[in-house]
């Protein structure tokens, strides 16, 4: 079971803090460190000092780690221009040395659109379809050769399709609760299904959509990675899960339901039953980004039971 740290800096976060975080994930052994892709708190927090760019942010931690992966869960298709995005992935993979991961959305915020100047169109869910044979397509492109596409939505003659990536091939990641498109999309475009903030349950029945849809593209269901993203909440003791619990504005019990909350034998437990629906990767959302100690819990009480 992978493990990979999740971060929501819309709801606060300096580039510093988040470079602190990046580099305990890689001294800690974790897999990737991932943040959301937003311009503006949710919630009761202030997002103060301010919203950071993830694909600026990522450029950064790139630069600054050796090991982790490094992506996003999820960037928004209404934030960029496709063209513009594939090659600012493919800049940030040549900067990591071959280690980012693409995850790409419709976008869904529509106070942070209003916010911030960002057109938020009524068919996002076709533009997120286009930008995905956009990207993959550029990225697929023959150094020499050119790529055009003549959509609905977006119109390009006589790419270079440049730069490349430094991987052969960027893993994309598409995730979602849709029990229709969403799993077709996956199974089309997707190296990797995320199931976000789900019980068991519904996580097993999502899969099951992926790799019906799969199927039905005359792909391997086995191809994909699947995977979970859950909200963290780890402690030595009662006390301690409580105190992280109210840090984060929470209920101890409430996340011990809908997130992985408890004692490190409380959420090897939990993660074993998702386990048992295929998911091979959690993301752990960490909202409390000053609680490094929290980190070192995980990785030594948690992590060392799933390696």
């Amino acid at each position: 079971m992978d493990l990979r740290i999740f971060t929501e800096p819309q709801q606060g976060a300096t580039y510093d803090t988040l470079l602190t975080v990046a580099k305990a994930t890689e001294s800690l052994g974790f897999d990737a460190f991932f943040r959301s892709d937003h311009y503006l708190a949710m919630g009761d927090s202030t997002g103060l000092p301010g919203p950071t760019d993830a694909w600026i942010t990522l450029a950064g931690l790139a630069r600054e780690t050796s090991r982790i992966r490094l992506g996003t869960l999820m960037t928004a298709a209404t934030f960029r221009l496709p063209g513009v995005l594939a090659i600012q992935v493919a800049q940030v993979d040549q900067m990591s040395g071959g280690r980012v991961e693409l995850g790409l959305g419709a976008g869904w915020f529509e106070e942070e659109h209003k916010a911030y100047g960002i057109p938020f169109p009524k068919e996002k869910f076709a533009r997120l379809e286009e930008q995905l044979e956009i990207v993959t397509g550029l990225w697929a492109t023959g150094t020499g050769q050119t790529f055009d596409h003549h959509g609905t939505h977006y119109d390009l003659t006589n790419s270079p399709a440049l730069p490349k990536p430094a991987q052969p091939k960027v893993p994309v990641l598409i995730g979602g609760h849709g029990a229709t498109r969403t799993p077709r999309l996956a199974a089309r475009y997707a190296d990797e299904f995320n199931m976000p903030f789900a019980s068991v349950e519904d996580t097993a029945r999502q899969f099951g959509r992926v790799r019906d849809a799969a199927k039905e593209a005359g792909r391997d269901p086995g191809d994909l990675v699947y995977s979970n993203a859950l909200v963290a909440c780890v402690g030595k003791d009662d006390q301690e899960v409580a105190r992280r619990a109210a840090a984060i504005g929470r209920e101890a019990d409430e996340l011990r339901t809908n997130g992985l909350a408890g004692s490190p034998a409380e959420v090897v437990d939990k993660i074993g039953r998702y386990a048992e629906t295929g998911s091979t990767r959690f993301y752990l959302q960490i909202l409390d980004l000053h609680d490094l100690d929290h980190l070192e819990l995980i990785s030594a009480e948690v992590q060392s039971q799933l390696s």
